[in-house]
């Protein structure tokens, strides 16, 4: 049998009208400390957030989640944030705000490959 690894993710949401608070599940992160593993994914149905809120300015919604994403891998141009250890990143990331751009409560689960669970995730929860 294999090795199962604690991992923690949060679901990555686009709520328009804070004050509303109504939201669209378009993408996930995922960390796993054992497996020294955090990415995000996301997806932005354009029509689907155009009928949700057809004020939002999709270029820079999409700039904020490419954003989010670079800073999760901690790659270059991701700011000072990006230089944050793995689990530091995460926190930052999945903290409670009031922005556009936020996410869910912190789940935890078990898996053997983060990176299959961080898409399985993605494809039950958003797509």
């Amino acid at each position: 049998m294999q090795e199962k690894f604690l991992f923690e993710y949060a679901v990555i949401r686009v709520m328009p009208r804070v004050e509303r608070e109504e939201f669209l599940n378009v993408g996930i992160i995922l960390y796993c400390a054992k497996k020294k593993f955090l990415q995000s994914v996301f997806s932005l149905n354009e029509i689907k957030l155009s009928a949700f809120s057809p004020e939002t300015d999709l270029s820079e919604l999409n700039a904020n989640l490419m954003a989010f994403q670079r800073i999760s891998c901690g790659t270059k141009g991701s700011g000072p944030i990006g230089e944050y250890d793995q689990p530091s990143r995460f926190r930052w990331l999945t903290a409670t705000r009031s922005t556009v751009v936020q996410c869910s409560k912190v789940h935890p689960g078990f898996c053997i490959n983060p990176e299959e669970t961080l898409l399985r995730l993605h494809q039950e929860l958003v797509l």
